[in-house]
């Protein structure tokens, strides 16, 4: 369906510079409450921004373990309401009765990613091992930001906003997704790769965020060998990118950046 919401809105504001005032307008980005439900059931509450939400559900339900393939989600419908908008979701037999047996109540406002997580376990689950045998050269890093920059048409007018993108080499910026929350913007990417079929093992996924634990998971369930971030990771996410294999930059910011875990993929030698 097509939503009436919009993911930037315009909005009166006064400015104050050197003791003198002026009227007008900014563009700053939309907050929506986003529920997610399953087999007729709530799952989660995400605020969000209001855009990509096919997307941002595929990708939520691969991340989570909800689902472990596009096709275990046999239908998904968007509906708008007045306080925010409703995705509903129904799960192939053998996902639903995982789904009944694991369900738990989440509440995920901005910038969080593991509130409501009932367990200790849950939030340090292991993933698979990411094996991609990419290798690429320091040049490619900053190439790959630079695009990333150039690429976050939402952020240039609102500011805010947070981005993931998937960049492969030779053919630059694959997809890019932005949100107001950083952890939406991958799990939206995950569902734009999932829904094109895209595997992520020669490519690499960059973020406009920090690095915490639950980000380098997401990575590592998309099969991203090479994790790129303009700023800087947790001690934890550093430990979960070192035991899942990923090769985790950060820091990266013009011609600089830090790696923190398996550094192999970096061919220093072609610098």
């Amino acid at each position: 369906m097509t939503l009436h919401l919009s993911p930037i809105i315009s909005l009166p504001r006064m400015s104050v510079a050197q003791d003198a005032c002026a009227s007008g307008e900014r563009i700053v980005p939309e907050e929506t409450p986003i529920a997610l439900t399953y087999n007729g059931s709530t799952h989660a509450v995400m605020m969000a921004s209001p855009s990509d939400l096919e997307d941002f559900a595929l990708g939520f339900s691969l991340s989570e373990g909800i689902i472990s393939d596009s096709a275990d989600l046999l239908s998904m419908d968007v509906v708008e309401h007045d306080l925010g908008c409703e995705i509903r979701m129904w799960l192939s037999d053998r996902c639903g009765r995982a789904y009944r047996i694991r369900r738990r109540a989440l509440a995920g406002p901005v910038g969080c990613g593991l509130c409501g997580v009932e367990s200790l376990a849950e939030a340090a689950r292991p993933v698979e091992p990411v094996t991609g045998q990419l290798r690429l050269p320091p040049a490619a890093i900053k190439a790959a930001m630079a695009d990333l920059s150039e690429a976050q048409r939402l952020n240039r007018e609102a500011r805010a906003i947070h981005a993931a993108a998937f960049w492969r080499p030779g053919k630059g910026v694959v997809a890019i997704r932005e949100d107001v929350g950083r952890h939406n913007a991958l799990d939206k990417l995950a569902g734009a790769l999932a829904g094109a079929s895209e595997t992520c093992s020669n490519g690499l996924v960059l973020l406009t965020s920090r690095v915490s634990v639950e980000m380098v998971q997401k990575a590592a369930r998309m099969g991203a060998p090479i994790l790129v971030a303009i700023s800087a990771p947790t001690a934890l996410a550093v430990r979960v990118a070192e035991s899942c294999g990923i090769t985790l930059v950060a820091i990266a910011r013009g011609d600089a950046f830090e790696v923190f875990t398996h550094p192999d993929r970096i061919d220093l030698r072609a610098s």
